[in-house]
């Protein structure tokens, strides 16, 4: 194959594009690329203006382009590389890229062009930038939404702000009222216990079995008001940080021995409290009025749940590096559905009935227990009855 054989059969075959003009822009030759990106037949072209393959305004001045360069014969490469518009046979366009060479031969001049189609770069470069568009309009409104969520997170932390100071004097009214009412009560129930025991005594001769009655109702009111204040007090106290612990030694048999006998006198008929410690150890380091306060609410619970003719046990053991205080009976017990909402404020289970109390008691045993590195632990079944675990580290 000689040299013009091959250098046709190149051109033939090319990918791009490729023709040749005259100097007076007149189509000599085009490849079967250039007919297929024009959409036109060979015999369509050759012969005619190149400017037919050319939208506005570039068909119009190609002939000047031409010209220019015939006269001032400056050096004819056009644009290598350049981006121009094709317009096909259809009337559409298309995007190329150009690059057009001045040919001398022996007796002429041409100029040939290469065409290479960039429809897809475009496309991609349209589709990136459509991307590039819509992930900036997505981080505008993101950066809206986010300045309109800080703006309403600075709102709601104005008000919540706001919130917690009115809780926080609302509470203080609270502790005032709380501190207030419970010494005003104090006074008028110590005056009503004492002069129920003074009608007692003067009423002894005259040996009426409903006066000693009467009095007994009147005691217990008064003790369970008293209770109820007791409670209340503490749980203002405790609210208002007021209360800590203060670790002393002391001996807790000796405490425990004094709280059943005080306990018993409080006890309903043929109830019985039976105490008991284990070891030989006696003294701890605790804070010896938290923890009295704990298991006299303890006891007093098994006393008030339990029935006539039962036994409530109540034990110690001092073991190496704790102490353990359990208090049990076979009271009405706790239903299971209560049982983890036990030590909340306020909360009593669904079975107390008309038994008094405040629901206070067990929460201020847990707080006093944690005061003193503790932890009160139970277990119940309903009419099977109660034990409660308070368990110190030492």
């Amino acid at each position: 194959m000689d040299k013009a054989a091959l250098l046709d059969a190149v051109i033939q075959n090319a990918i791009d594009g490729i023709l040749t003009i005259n100097q007076q822009g007149v189509v000599e030759s085009i490849n079967p690329s250039g007919c297929r990106l024009f959409g036109y037949t060979p015999e369509e072209v050759i012969g005619n203006n190149i400017s037919m393959l050319m939208p506005p305004p570039d068909k119009e001045k190609h002939d000047g382009y031409l010209q220019r360069y015939q006269r001032t014969h400056e050096p004819h490469i056009i644009g290598i590389g350049r981006e121009v518009r094709g317009l096909r046979k259809d009337g559409s366009t298309f995007p190329f890229r150009l690059a057009v060479s001045e040919v001398k031969l022996v007796d002429r001049v041409i100029y040939a062009g290469f065409i290479h189609d960039i429809t897809r770069e475009k496309e991609s470069e349209e589709r990136i930038l459509n991307y590039t568009q819509e992930l900036e309009e997505l981080v505008n409104e993101r950066t809206r939404s986010l300045k309109e969520t800080v703006s309403a997170l600075e709102e709601a932390k104005e008000e919540v702000s706001q919130s917690l100071e009115k809780e926080k004097e609302l509470n203080q009214l609270k502790s005032r009222f709380v501190s207030m009412a419970s010494h005003e009560f104090r006074t008028p129930l110590s005056s009503i216990q004492l002069s129920a025991s003074l009608i007692d005594k003067y009423a002894t001769p005259l040996e009426n079995a409903n006066i000693p009655k009467h009095i007994g109702k009147i005691k217990n009111a008064v003790g369970n008001l008293t209770n109820i204040l007791n409670d209340f007090l503490s749980l203002e106290r405790l609210e208002a940080g007021r209360v800590e612990a203060a670790f002393t030694p002391f001996d807790l048999v000796k405490l425990s021995e004094e709280i059943t006998e005080e306990m018993q006198v409080l006890a309903k008929a043929d109830q019985h409290i039976i105490y008991q410690h284990t070891g030989t150890e006696k003294m701890i380091s605790l804070d010896q009025n938290l923890l009295k306060n704990c298991i006299v609410n303890l006891v007093a619970n098994s006393i008030k749940y339990s029935g006539e003719k039962t036994f409530i046990e109540f034990s110690t053991e001092i073991g190496p590096g704790s102490c353990t205080i359990t208090v049990s009976d076979n009271g009405i017990g706790i239903p299971e559905a209560d049982q983890k909402h036990l030590f909340q404020p306020f909360f009593r289970a669904h079975n107390t009935g008309n038994i008094p109390g405040t629901g206070l008691g067990l929460n201020i045993v847990q707080r006093y227990a944690g005061l003193m590195n503790g932890t009160v632990e139970f277990k119940s079944a309903i009419n099977e009855g109660t034990k409660f675990t308070l368990t110190f580290a030492l």
